[in-house]
């Protein structure tokens, strides 16, 4: 931690929805009210714009107006959220931050990045999501009606031009923050602004193998995914992954699936042998990781993978893709694995016959879950707060 704490008004693009931004972001709350530290987060919430302090922690909640279009089921950006720049303007002069730190090219941040050049405050800017890559899934009903020479090198240019515009924005920052070491070196290519990781956390205490209550007459081996129904998520692997289960003679199996998503309609048709509970919360999310046997994540875009660290600190090894920040948290062959997608059944296979395998793996899954700290994390962010306020101003 620096010696001099300084004032950080904080811009999340989400707070109160299931996701990684928004779960990074109240678990940066709880870190500086833990450590009495003067904070300002600016979110979205009420339906009318509320002003509360508790502590040395104030908070404004702003209202997404009818401009809004959906970006997920509970994440939308405002075309007209501009309006609430007056307030926000006179809430930042009175809480007076040293620096702001925004978590992206939303509503949010982007007001965020506009106060900070208008108030000359060093700007800092955490990279949450590959927008780039969601861009190019986003974009398949589009692809899938050029031409199959065509299409892949369309995808390609998606990809591309996403990524210079997101670039571009992220370029304004002093300092920038990314979950994994790959994103930081690209970062640092695109933006010439210095990258810092920001790994994510864990509560050990509320993801525990201590949660498993299943029935010893449940003998299913449970396959359990957590997160978006949807398609940059690659969860059409999973009806894949049980079709080549089926033949290769397994039947007792079954999907547990946590999460909420446009893809979901279409999974409950494709995997007759799984459980849909929905979104689930406390305690009820603890029992569902620790009922899972191995947790399955195929998405090639995740950043970081919150979901695959919490599986790991309930006892649960997974397996996840080579591509992304996964594969930075799972060690291949002692906590899980890291497998292509045509991989993943045969991994499950070599699980399922050897038992004492899967015992090991619990054993170690849960073990290098309890070495990751959010309090670890956000000392980090703090110290990295100090080369902002030194670095300086991006042309």
């Amino acid at each position: 931690m620096p010696s001099s704490t300084p004032r950080v008004a904080y811009f999340p693009d989400s707070f109160h929805e299931i996701n990684g931004v928004a779960h990074t972001s109240r678990e940066f709350e709880k870190f500086v009210q833990r450590r009495h530290l003067p904070f300002l987060c600016v979110r979205a919430g009420s339906r009318k714009p509320r002003l509360f302090t508790e502590g040395q922690l104030t908070t404004l909640e702003l209202s997404r107006g009818p401009l809004s279009f959906g970006l997920e089921k509970d994440l939308s950006f405002d075309l007209g959220f501009f309006r609430h720049l007056p307030l926000i303007g006179r809430t930042l002069r009175e809480f007076a931050p040293d620096l702001i730190h925004i978590t992206g090219p939303s509503d949010f941040g982007m007001i965020g990045a506009l106060l900070a050049h208008h108030y000359r405050l060093p700007l800092v800017a955490s990279w949450h999501t590959n927008v780039h890559e969601y861009a190019a899934k986003r974009s398949q009903w589009f692809l899938h009606q050029l031409p199959d020479k065509t299409a892949p090198k369309a995808e390609r240019q998606i990809e591309e031009i996403s990524l210079y515009a997101t670039t571009q924005f992220y370029s304004s920052a002093r300092v920038l923050f990314a979950p994994n070491i790959e994103l930081c070196q690209l970062l640092e290519r695109a933006t010439d602004r210095p990258c810092k990781l920001m790994p994510r956390g864990v509560d050990t205490e509320q993801f525990s193998p201590q949660y498993r209550d299943r029935a010893e007459t449940d003998t299913d081996f449970v396959l359990g995914f957590v997160g978006r129904l949807s398609v940059e998520k690659n969860v059409a692997l999973l009806v894949r992954i049980r079709e080549q289960l089926l033949t290769a003679g397994l039947n007792n199996f079954r999907f547990l699936i946590v999460g909420h998503g446009v893809e979901e309609p279409w999974l409950r048709e494709q995997l007759p042998n799984a459980d849909f509970p929905g979104v689930l919360r406390g305690e009820a999310l603890s029992r569902a990781y620790a009922n899972m046997d191995l947790f399955v994540f195929p998405s090639h875009t995740d950043t970081f993978g919150n979901v695959v660290l919490e599986a790991l600190a309930s006892g649960v090894p997974a397996i996840v893709t080579p591509d992304g920040g996964p594969r930075y948290i799972v060690q291949d062959g002692q906590t899980g694995f890291i497998a292509k997608d045509e991989d993943f059944a045969q991994k499950i296979l070599s699980v399922l016959g050897n038992p004492l395998l899967l015992l090991k793996m619990r054993a170690a899954a849960r073990a290098d879950a309890l070495a990751a700290s959010w309090d670890s994390v956000f000392e980090g962010v703090y110290d990295a707060y100090d080369l902002a306020l030194t670095q300086p101003a991006a042309d």
